[in-house]
């Protein structure tokens, strides 16, 4: 049978079909996320071992830093669609990222953890809405899919690299923490560096005059398929909630601390293996049987992680989180920017990410009380739990527009 060359030679095709935008917003995901999980991939074990912070607090600030940055794309998503210009706000995002890694570094306490995180993640909110945008302006529409797939892709590539010089350094450095944060900051630099110098706004801005995009006839332009994605995405959310738990999980099945990292790295190898392929095939299927698919692995991922006491267990759990990954993130961005105008892209982004932020909140904080009253069990059961509730609205969700079309 030739259909796998013919696959093969469909992806690479559709990669050289990319405009040249979309790949250098991949790298400039790609350098600040090997900055920013530097840090993230030891924080928990930094601020639970070093620091003396609770679990239960790790999952709050966790929770509220995550929800910051999706609550900060709202506004800078609508301020895009209001200038009508994208890129100065992913500067100024990107930009923001890069100042606070030294935080981390210097830090003495939990509180200026706390701050730098959420300075770290205010960086991420403003850039967010901005740049999906922006890919979404950039992609041909036939082809949103593979542009989220690839720029998922690679910023995941530096959401393993980042780990692994991390594991590298502190192996060096004697578990030196805050050796490793001071490194981090080189490649927020240069990601920096490469978006002011090599991207910029197409040609032909959204809007050409400047129009409140919160007005309320604009809102209403926003469709009812436009709000049930936002829905699913927030139950995905829930269903998900911070990769902090990952790290933990994996230091009680007896990973020794320098190693931790890795899990992380596992995890996202397979999330950017994954995350063009699922993106490419979203572009030619159903995305609800997709999504359907992409929570049913997040249910066999929850219940390996929770039943597992040896790490080996554990590596495949986290190998079906990177699966899960790659086959819902990148077709949710695409899908917002199938069912918003084209001149309200950064506002739909904004409001998608803005009831995400506040599921991950919940998702987050509920994860570690559970973790800490019940046990780590308990916290993957819930996350299980909500992953099957979210496949039967979208279950249901068919089987209503199939009955329509009857």
């Amino acid at each position: 049978m030739n259909s796998t060359p013919t696959s093969s030679s469909s992806h690479f095709g559709a990669l050289r079909r990319l405009p040249t935008g979309i790949w250098v917003l991949g790298f400039v995901s790609l350098l600040m996320d090997i900055s920013s999980e530097m840090i993230h991939s030891l924080l928990p074990l930094f601020m639970v071992g070093t620091l003396g912070v609770s679990v239960a607090v790790v999952g709050l600030i966790e929770g509220l830093a995550e929800a910051t940055a999706l609550i900060v794309k709202v506004f800078s998503g609508v301020i895009s669609d209001w200038v009508g210009k994208r890129k100065p706000l992913a500067v100024l995002g990107y930009g923001l990222g890069a100042l606070t890694k030294p935080l981390f570094a210097l830090a003495p306490g939990a509180g200026l953890v706390f701050t730098a995180r959420l300075l770290d993640r205010v960086g991420k909110g403003i850039r967010g809405a901005p740049r999906d945008a922006l890919v979404a302006d950039i992609a041909p529409p036939e082809m949103r899919g593979a542009a989220f797939g690839l720029r998922q892709s690679l910023d995941t590539v530096g959401a393993f690299i980042g780990p692994l010089l991390a594991v590298g350094l502190m192996l060096l450095w004697a578990n030196n923490f805050r050796a490793v944060f001071a490194v981090a900051v080189v490649p927020g630099v240069l990601a920096v560096a490469l978006l002011v110098f090599g991207v910029r706004d197409p040609d032909g801005a959204p809007r050409q005059q400047r129009v409140n995009p919160v007005s309320r006839a604009n809102l209403k332009r926003l469709s009812a398929a436009y709000w049930w994605v936002v829905g699913i995405g927030a139950v995905f959310t829930l269903a998900r909630f911070s990769e902090a738990f990952l790290v933990l999980r994996a230091e009680q099945t007896g990973v020794a601390t320098a190693l931790v990292p890795l899990v992380m790295v596992a995890m996202n190898v397979v999330y950017a293996a994954s995350a063009y392929p699922f993106g490419h095939l979203s572009d030619r299927m159903s995305h609800s049987r997709l999504l359907l698919w992409g929570l049913a692995v997040l249910v066999a991922a929850d219940a390996v992680i929770a039943l597992s006491g040896h790490w080996s267990g554990l590596l495949a759990g986290v190998a079906l989180w990177g699966i899960h990954m790659g086959m819902t993130q990148g077709l949710l961005a695409a899908m917002v920017a199938d069912v918003a105008p084209a001149d309200l892209r950064g506002t739909a982004y904004g409001f998608f990410n803005l009831v995400s932020g506040l599921a991950m909140l919940v998702a987050s904080v509920v994860a570690g009380l559970l973790w800490q009253t019940l046990g780590p069990a308990w916290t993957f059961g819930a996350g299980g739990l909500f992953c099957l509730l979210a496949m039967g609205g979208l279950a249901w969700r068919g089987l209503r527009l199939a009955t329509a079309q009857a």
